[in-house]
This record gives C-alpha cells, structure tokens and sequence, in this order.
C-alpha cells in the first residue's frame, strides 16, 4: 500500500474521531459524573442537526452561527430533563448499579419520545443540504471542506471544554465532585446544582456535535443511537470520568474504524467499533487514561 493512501485514511479516521470526541465528552459529563446512562444522547445530537438544518434551509443562517443557537437552546431543555427525569433519581437512588439502570430504563422512553416528535417536525425523510462541499488539500490528503471544518471545530470545542475543567474555579468544582462528592457536601458545595449543570452542558455539546454533523451527513430521526453506542465506546475506551481520555480515545477510534473499514469492508465499521469496546474491557477496563474520578 502507498504512504500517501495511507496517510489519506488516517487523516479521514481523525476528522471523524474528532467528532466522536466531543460527543463522548458530554456524555461522559452524565456518566462519569453522576453514573447516568444516558441512551437518550444520541437523540440530542440529532436535535442540534435538526435546528442547524432548519436555520439553514429556512433562514439561510450559516451552520458555524447556528452552534450559538443549537447549543444553548439544548442546554435549557437538558437543565429541564434533568430536572424532571433525573433530579429525583439521584437523590433517592440506594446505589450507582440501581441508578445505572433507573437512568437507562428512563432515557430509552426518551429516546422514543425525542425520535417521535422529530418525526412529527421533520418527516421520515432523509434531509439534508450542501455546504462547503469542495474539496480541499491538507497535508496532501484530499477531503471535503466541511467534514476539515466540522473537525476544525470539534477539536476547539473539546480543547477548549478541557481547559475550562483544568483551570477555571467552576470546573475544578466539577473534578472535585467527580473524586469526592460526599467531601465537597461536607463543605458546602451544592452537588445537585452541578449535576444538573453539568448534564446540561453535556447536552448542549451534544447538540453542537449535531450542527457539525448537519454539514456532513443526511439527517433522520433515527440517526442518533449509534452516535450514543460510539460515545459509550469511546467513554471506556479513554477512561470513565476523564476529559483528556475521551479525546484521545475519540481520535483513537475513528483511525481505527477507517482502517478497518479499508481493510475490510464499510459495512463492518460498527462490528470493528464493538470488537475495540471488547477488547478495552477485557485488557483495560479502566481505559487508556482510567482512573475513574479524575476528571482531567
């Protein structure tokens, strides 16, 4: 094989696996932080594609000023359904495995109902428009602008997130509740108040992934779930309640599924994703940077 193809294939897994990562960081928010299994994350993603389509194609907006209006209205709606749907669980929860599942039984009932009201708004058909569809060099390697942009973007984001839990007051509260949550009770740190602030922002990061998607893939109303089933890979895979690890994990991921995929076959992308969830789990179950609770 050719270094230039080669490196082609590399650079496409790391545009995707740049993606991944930011969907894998907000729903590590939710599990990493509070134990909630979330399968309803997915579906958030699709809303934020959803609202970057419909600002596009009705409004003419550009895609790149929708993530100010997909990220924050998300965010809202993500404060009100943990207020409504999670809220009571973590406070009467007798433990994490109870909590574990009363989340996942919850979150799959949203699931069907976010998947039912978007077919109700937008229809069963695929949607879809073209931005940025030229293709431009990097590196040698040739790809579409907007998958570069998407990208682009969903590395600043993720960088950008890590920064603020690393070195802001407000995100060295969250890594402290993600090491020591009874101990930051005991000084007067409101826990519930975090986690649901935090559960918004993982929903609204989720929503941006969404507007970036928009650019680069049709849209339906099923498109969520596997983009859930890949940010739980990719939560294991770089380490339960670290930041830092669903980066890297994310990037690792799309290399790997865009070399299998050449190697293979397209069709086997998501068997080649499950076999890497397996193997993390039987050779690293804490994952690449796992320490559950560090929060970096």
């Amino acid at each position: 094989m050719e270094f230039g193809l080669l490196f082609d294939i590399g650079i496409s897994g790391l545009i995707m696996g740049g993606i991944y990562a930011l969907i894998a960081i907000g729903l590590n928010l939710q599990y990493g932080l509070m134990r909630i299994l979330n399968i309803a994350h997915g579906e958030l993603v699709m809303l934020g594609a959803y609202i970057t389509f419909s600002l596009y194609s009705g409004l003419g907006l550009n895609p790149l000023l929708s993530l100010i209006v997909s990220g924050p209205a998300i965010f809202l709606l993500g404060l009100l359904i943990h207020r409504l749907l999670f809220q009571h669980m973590l406070q009467t929860s007798h433990s994490l495995e109870a909590l574990e599942g009363d989340s996942l039984l919850v979150s799959f009932g949203l699931m069907f109902i976010i998947q039912n009201l978007a077919l109700m708004i937008w229809g069963a058909d695929l949607r879809g428009y073209a931005y940025l569809n030229e293709p431009v060099a990097f590196l040698g390697a040739v790809f579409p602008a907007n998958r570069f942009l998407a990208f682009s973007v969903a590395i600043l984001l993720s960088v950008g997130f890590y920064l603020f839990l690393r070195f802001s007051l407000a995100g060295k509260v969250v890594r402290a509740v993600m090491q020591d949550k009874v101990g930051c009770q005991l000084i007067g740190v409101r826990i519930f108040k975090v986690h649901r602030i935090c559960f918004g922002l993982g929903v609204a990061m989720a929503a941006m992934t969404g507007s970036l998607l928009s650019m680069v893939f049709d849209l339906s109303p099923s498109m969520g779930l596997p983009f859930t089933v890949t940010g739980l890979i990719v939560v294991v895979l770089g380490g339960l309640g670290s930041i830092s690890g669903s980066l890297i994990g994310g990037l690792i991921l799309g290399v790997v599924e865009s070399l299998g995929a050449y190697f293979t076959s397209p069709d086997l992308k998501i068997v080649i994703s499950y076999a890497v969830f397996i193997a993390i789990l039987l050779i690293r179950p804490n994952g690449l940077l796992g320490v559950r609770g560090r929060g970096d």
